[in-house]
């Protein structure tokens, strides 16, 4: 072969569907090889002797050579393009227009050569490391301090490092809202809810020896229920004690609840554990290894480049970009690099690209390709996308999460519609390192998609999100498959409202079943919670059935508000709260419960309203601790008597083995009387390669641990340096804006100039408001209230103390 200069023909055996399989004939065969040029013809395999021809260099100019031979005459057989082993630094995009498309019947695919398993890197290897004082190793950086290159991710021996962070482990947490401040640039007194916080001294006490011009490169990690913000440090008060952000979060801080987690990230002084490390941006990088790394040894990279490949069609102009494949290639080391102002999204890190980008996009298939220690998400099939496919896939050590498909809003031509994408037996697992807000798949306005047979675990949200409106409505997203996933480890008790999957809006034709889902936790001090299947906002028309879901944190099921769904033929066992939860009660049929057996282990059964505008039948209830099994505070037979739960029956449904999660029903079980329908729960996740499957199954993960309690708190609100019309600064306020108000007010202060101001109004919807409210987090000892307060005549005003000890308040007599 070598020396000669004949198009190589070949046969391939290519996957085009699933469980179906074509024999194809290539016209045309191109080699890459990390020792190839890519002036050569790219049709040898190796360079000659002469080295005047033989493999290409590049992807990208295996893509070119393809347009050229395009350019002459139309393809009349479909392409390859052979990839060798060996290491391909990425220095820029990879990039598939129009003119690169293949045909229905003459594709290109770009794949690994056979046996070969070529890597794409758009990393960096540092070395000469140099020890330092207190174990720590530094190396000069010359790109950095010539301001020509930043990192904020780095990789040792294939293990992500950690960014010097303070505290080293959970979070510091809030002290009070800011209230009136000097903004920093100008020196004139503002309000800035999002951008400033107040702390305590202690635990910002290193950020003030850095000088001002490096305090931008302090991260803060801000965490807001189910989303962080991920913010720059423009300046920080030494008597105020007040922490000031160059941007804005998505919410006020502290509009969650009080003691509002955070840590802060990137700078000298927090490098203090083994395994993490810090930039400086005169070049210097320290690092303090691990136990058993050898510096001189040890293999250090970091990202140069953010995305990987893009796919730019233009499906407006009916161009798009098609019936390309790339097969088991392997894409690491993409950074992300925090913006000026930072970021902050409302939710799933909505915001974030993807290390492959496809717009306008057709008959596009991602497989047996790796995407692993990167910044972002994985892939996106965003606008104009139809007929895609990404199968047996490996994603993993992701900044946020694997697949997205479609947009936020609905397009206003239809011809940049997202559907039909299939996302089958994929591993995704080790995301929102970034971002833990992130989704591992994540459906936006896009209907008509199969997510199918993939093993979703170690994220810090929700396992797969379907649906972007939070109301009654238009919804693109109708008619997804969301079938036969294993989803698992989830959570890890650090954000909130979360879900193992997650629905939003209108979705007819919408199903979820068959899928595996288990160990969902969230943080959940203030609000939100960990469910395994949760329809949230709007979410109508979704069947859920023949799922299996166990040990979460709140539920095993929730709905926020919905309608006309069905949870039918479920097993939901061992919810560390309520086992089921119902939030909102609507004008309609919000779901039908049927054929589902719920078993656990003591504690609270049902969350919320379960009597109104939901239909129970045929359930099989169960409390393996022995204690009585109650409906609202009623037996089973008062429930059903006041019209509930026909056919249900509270039993041991006789599972094979629960404690070790074998749920499978001996033959005599009660399930089978009420219609429950056995199905085999072991079917979902991963299958093919004997060694995939096992892939999937390999990994362990740490003991669940969750965060301490946030500190007691000491609210002194005087309004005295406030400005007037702000809100008070370490209270939560609840107005209707309907004439009603709470703001501070420089009238008839009882002492000094400032005073709160509380107006009613009339035809507000519900009469407890306005009202405000502290959380001082007070568990032990004596807690004071003092306040001094004039009132109108004709007021009736009321003063609480409550303490959430379980579905309801508790208001001491």
């Amino acid at each position: 072969m070598r020396g000669q200069r004949t198009a190589i023909r070949s046969l391939l055996l290519l996957s085009v569907a699933l469980g179906g399989s074509v024999h194809m004939a290539y016209g045309l065969t191109l080699w890459v090889a990390p020792d190839g040029n890519d002036a050569w013809s790219g049709q040898l395999m190796r360079p000659v002797a002469a080295r005047t021809d033989g493999p290409l260099a590049s992807l990208s100019g295996a893509r070119d050579v393809v347009r050229r031979i395009k350019a002459q005459e139309p393809l009349t057989e479909p392409v390859r393009i052979l990839v060798a082993d060996g290491t391909y630094t990425l220095t820029a995009p990879l990039v598939f227009g129009p003119e690169d498309s293949g045909t229905e019947k003459c594709p290109i695919v770009y794949e690994a050569a056979p046996g070969a398993h070529p890597v794409f890197s758009g990393g960096r290897t540092i070395t000469e490391f140099k020890l330092g004082a207190n174990g720590i190793w530094h190396a000069q950086v010359p790109e950095v301090a010539a301001g020509e290159w930043y990192f904020e991710q780095l990789f040792v021996n294939g293990r992500r490092a950690t960014r010097a962070r303070s505290p080293n482990k959970f979070y510091y947490y809030m002290l009070r809202q800011a209230g009136e401040i000097t903004d920093p640039t100008t020196g004139e007194r503002v309000n800035w809810p999002d951008r400033a916080f107040g702390a305590r001294p202690a635990d910002i006490k290193p950020l003030l020896d850095i000088p001002q011009e490096k305090l931008s490169d302090v991260t803060l990690v801000a965490y807001h229920s189910w989303e962080v913000s991920r913010l720059r440090l423009a300046a920080v008060d030494p008597e105020t004690h007040t922490v000031i952000t160059t941007g804005k979060a998505r919410w006020p801080f502290m509009h969650w609840g009080p003691g509002q987690r955070y840590y802060l990230e990137n700078f000298k002084a927090a490098l203090d554990a083994r395994g993490e490390w810090f930039l400086d941006r005169d070049g210097t990088l320290f690092y303090k290894p691990l136990y058993g790394e050898d510096m001189t040894q040890v293999q250090v990279i970091a990202p140069i480049l953010g995305e990987f490949v893009r796919f730019t069609g233009k499906p407006a102009e009916e161009q798009p970009v098609e019936h390309i494949m790339l097969r088991g290639l392997t894409f690491q080391y993409g950074q992300y690099i925090l913006p000026e102002q930072g970021h902050s999204d409302a939710q799933a890190a909505y915001g974030i690209p993807a290390v492959i980008m496809a717009d306008g996009a057709n008959n596009i298939t991602i497989e047996h390709c790796e995407i692993a220690h990167v910044g972002i998400y994985g892939l996106w099939f965003r606008s104009g996308c139809r007929d895609c496919r990404a199968v047996h896939n490996y994603f993993w050590d992701l900044g946020a999460g694997a697949v997205r498909i479609g947009q936020g809003d609905i397009p206003g031509n239809p011809a940049d519609y997202t559907s039909h994408i299939v996302v089958d037996n994929n591993i995704i697992r080790a995301g929102g390192h970034t971002f833990p807000g992130c989704v591992g798949i994540w459906i936006g306005q896009s209907g008509d998609n199969q997510i199918t047979h993939n093993d979703i675990s170690d994220l810090f949200y929700t396992g797969i999100s379907a649906g972007w409106n939070w109301s009654y409505g238009e919804n693109l997203s109708q008619r997804n498959t969301i079938d036969f996933n294993h989803i698992h480890h989830l959570g890890w008790g650090v954000m909130s409202d979360m879900g193992g999957i997650y629905t939003l809006g209108e979705s007819p034709g919408t199903t979820v079943s068959n899928n595996v889902i288990h160990d969902i936790y969230d943080y959940g001090h203030y609000g939100g919670g960990g469910w395994g299947l949760y329809n949230d906002q709007s979410s109508t028309g979704i069947v859920m059935e023949n799922n299996v879901v166990y040990n979460t944190k709140t539920g095993g099921y929730h709905l926020h508000y919905g309608k006309e769904n069905v949870i039918r033929n479920n097993i939901f066992a061992f919810s560390m709260g309520p086992q089921l939860q119902r939030s909102k009660v609507e004008d309609h049929l919000s779901f039908t419960f049927e054929n589902n057996i719920v078993y656990w282990d003591g504690g609270r059964f049902l969350g919320g309203n379960w009597r109104d505008r939901i239909e129970l039948k045929n359930n099989l209830y169960w409390d393996a601790s022995g204690e009585p099994v109650t409906f609202e505070g009623m037996t089973l037979a008062q429930w059903q008597e006041a019209g509930h739960d026909a056919g249900s029956r509270v039993a041991d449904p006789l599972f094979v083995d629960p404690e070790k999660f074998d749920f499978h029903l001996r033959p005599n079980s009660p399930a089978l009387e009420t219609g429950f329908v056995p199905f085999d729960y072991t079917q979902a996740g991963v299958y093919g390669d004997p060694a995939w499957v096992k892939l999937a199954c390999s990994f362990t993960y740490p003991p669940l641990e969750f965060a301490p309690l946030p500190p007691p708190e000491i609210a002194r609100d005087g309004f005295e340096d406030t400005l007037v019309g702000a809100q008070p600064a370490q209270a939560h306020t609840s107005v209707e804006s309907k004439g009603d108000s709470i703001a501070v007010s420089d009238e008839l202060a009882a002492s000094g100039n400032g005073c709160l101001k509380i107006t009613d109004a009339p035809g507000l919807k519900y009469d407890w408001n306005p009202h405000f409210y502290y959380q001082p987090n007070h568990s032990s000892g004596v807690t004071r209230c003092s306040f001094d307060i004039r009132i109108e005549e004709g007021v009736r005003m009321y003063h609480e103390w409550r303490e959430y000890g379980g579905p309801e308040y508790l208001v001491p007599a």
